[in-house]
């Protein structure tokens, strides 16, 4: 494997480069080989919100899923880090009465809704703004339904030695291949543990969630049937105006993504048996949002419909508060 410099993104003004982003990106199979590597292949990182389909495994695979009779989209909500809007709200509140819950048994935190016009619809809303607003109200909604169901105590789920985390966290080593454990692991803006573990590591387990490859045959249908929740509704996993939602929209079933915080990026390539972690140095999204689009034009070969819809995420034009184009974003040469 031929180790490439990192990948830098630039962004332009007029006709000079203002700022530069370093992002280190993996590029792996579902055997373990590393196809390429751009910048250091074993950076180790806190995966955030990008691994939140593996995350939520456990629903499908306790049978938790099935017994409360949960629809691909709240499977989708589920893998999601979503805007807030009114869909996401009550796809949300749907997974906890389906499960006998409420959101008083949310323990991610408030949080405003990502645009505006939703924050206003949330303010004004019965009861105000509200945990199930949060980004993650999905996935945490899918750990109080794993744990009703397994019938595991349902307070202070998020904590690290509860055994809704213990049980996440195996999940994740077995998948990874890293170690998940006390000495590795920090705090998430929702409040459940993230573990670092090694980019590559993160790549692998990509590669092996969009092919369905696993020992565990149970496992491997899991990661299948919430691959194809995310590919079917793809507005559960962001919602408008977002990257992971526009680029899964614009290229179909080929390319399963999802971010993360602090400019982390996974990706599927089903087709391909390939899988993607990628990290901006900086922590910024926009420079990881160009390079995971730019990547899957670049590994896929796209039709003229495919191509255009992907032109305005790689190379994304950038304008001032008065609506005047100034510059954009783009993958240097």
């Amino acid at each position: 494997m031929k180790n490439n410099p990192v990948t830098i993104v630039e962004i332009t003004r007029g006709n000079f480069v203002e700022s530069t982003h370093e992002v280190d990106i993996v590029v792996a199979d579902s055997t373990g080989k590393i196809v390429s590597a751009f910048g250091d292949a074993g950076l180790h990182i806190y995966p955030r919100s990008s691994n939140k389909s593996l995350q939520a495994l456990p629903l499908i695979e306790s049978g938790a899923a099935d017994a409360y009779g949960f629809e691909d989209k709240h499977l989708a909500l589920a893998c999601a880090s979503h805007n807030g809007q009114p869909m996401h709200v009550e796809v949300a509140n749907e997974m906890l009465n389906m499960a006998g819950l409420d959101g008083t048994c949310l323990e991610c935190g408030v949080q405003l809704p990502k645009w505006p016009e939703d924050q206003m619809i949330a303010m004004r809303s019965e009861g105000g703004l509200q945990p199930v607003h949060n980004n993650c109200s999905g996935k945490h909604s899918g750990f109080l339904a794993f744990a009703k169901y397994t019938g595991l105590k349902i307070k202070s789920y998020i904590g690290f030695y509860h055994p809704v985390q213990k049980e996440v966290a195996n999940v994740l080593e077995g998948v990874t291949g890293a170690k998940h454990g006390a000495d590795n692991y920090g705090i998430d803006g929702c409040s459940i543990p993230t573990f670092k573990i090694p980019l590559e590591n993160l790549a692998i387990a990509y590669a092996k969630f969009g092919v369905g490859d696993n020992v565990s045959q149970s496992r491997s249908k899991a990661m299948i049937r919430l691959r194809d929740a995310c590919l079917k509704h793809p507005e559960m996993v962001a919602g408008d105006n977002r990257v992971c939602t526009q680029l899964m929209k614009a290229l179909g079933n080929r390319a399963f993504v999802k971010v993360g915080a602090e400019g982390v990026y996974t990706m599927s390539l089903p087709e391909l048996g390939l899988g993607v972690a990628m990290k901006s140095r900086d922590g910024s999204f926009r420079s990881v949002e160009v390079a995971v689009s730019q990547l899957a034009c670049d590994l896929l070969e796209l039709d003229q419909q495919e191509q255009t819809a992907m032109k305005p995420l790689i190379n994304p034009v950038l304008k001032n508060w008065n609506g005047i184009e100034v510059g954009s974003a783009r993958l240097a040469k």
